[in-house]
């Protein structure tokens, strides 16, 4: 291995089946961690707490600085931290961006965990339950969460709290039944990240079925979601035989939710799974790096700027992907 690189793995997790940024990925791979060390140096009425369209601008802080959170894992979906800013490039509409501020720091996550409780959920909803208290315990201390649950219809069970034991106490009542309302859930979630105490702020969805309930559409969370500076992890357990064409959608929906935000969708035919996939979501927001640039050419058009992000690493180091946004609207005037 060149430039003084060395490659550090922990002890592997159990190997899950991942579908990343819309393409499944029907591989075994195995969650850890990798360390790459660097060189010494000297919305609607009828869905209640809904935003109204466009009211919320994605990633933009401000005019003049656009802050981009990257997560990087090997082809093992191991996370990879140690990287720094020269490894990184950075384009805004294929015009390559200078990187003014670089950072990796474990600072602490808004977080909304929403969980499906329709009725298919009976028979998982004991791993769905140790999935989000694994989370919880693999989280920064200093992060925030809020609970919401959805079946027939989406409800905040717990407001923000930065009390793990809140969640846990209400994850003990949750009781399966019902249909799926899978994006008024979402839609209700991403309006209720309006009152988040951090900047950095993450969904994480854990469902096992299509939408088949919603008053919004999938066209209409998408171009929400596109809106808003949220992250929007996913993880799927889904039957081997779907009953329905909502079912049979459903992994498509979820991948292309959390690949317009660059966060992970994973998919499990197992739930017990679901543990260390929530835990392993935990480490990836625990280990991002923040890449920020002020646009070369910065127009007031409230257009759609495409982000790309790419990897410069020396030869013969291992074959590596990047997770990142697509891009953000520009400032209307």
């Amino acid at each position: 291995m060149q430039a003084g690189k060395q490659v550090l793995c922990n002890v592997g997790f159990v190997a899950v089946v991942v579908m990343m940024n819309l393409s499944i990925l029907s591989a075994q791979s195995a969650i850890e961690e990798v360390h790459v060390q660097p060189r010494a140096q000297s919305a609607k009425p009828d869905v209640p707490g809904v935003l109204a369209q466009g009211a919320t601008a994605i990633i933009r802080k401000s005019v003049e600085l656009v802050l981009v959170p990257v997560t990087v894992m090997d082809e093992s979906n191991r996370i990879i931290t140690g990287l720094e800013q020269g490894n990184f490039q950075l384009y805004e509409n294929k015009q390559a961006q200078p990187i003014k501020h670089f950072w990796k720091e474990d600072a602490p996550v808004s977080v909304g965990i929403v969980l499906d409780v329709s009725g298919s959920m009976d028979t998982k909803i004991e791993r769905a339950r140790d999935a989000v208290v694994a989370m919880l315990t693999a989280s920064n201390p200093q992060d925030e969460f809020f609970l919401m649950t959805f079946a027939n219809r989406p409800t905040l069970v717990q407001d923000f709290t930065p009390n793990v034991d809140d969640i846990r106490g209400h994850l003990l009542f949750t009781k399966p039944k019902g249909s799926t309302s899978l994006i008024d859930a979402i839609v209700m979630a991403i309006s209720h990240m309006r009152s988040a105490r951090y900047q950095r702020k993450a969904l994480v969805i854990i469902s096992d079925g299509g939408d088949n309930r919603s008053r919004y559409t999938e066209k209409e969370v998408k171009s929400l979601i596109k809106e808003a500076d949220v992250l929007v992890y996913s993880i799927g357990v889904f039957d081997t035989e779907f009953r329905t064409k909502e079912e049979r959608l459903g992994p498509e929906l979820l991948a292309t939710i959390s690949g317009l935000t660059g966060a992970s969708a994973y998919t499990l035919d197992n739930p017990k799974h679901l543990p260390v996939v929530a835990e392993h979501i935990a480490n990836e927001l625990r280990n991002q790096y923040m890449l920020g640039y002020s646009p070369e050419e910065s127009r007031r058009d409230g257009k759609w700027r495409k982000i790309n992000v790419k990897l410069a690493l020396p030869r013969g180091l291992q074959a590596l992907r990047v997770q990142a946004r697509s891009g953000y609207y520009g400032p209307a005037q």
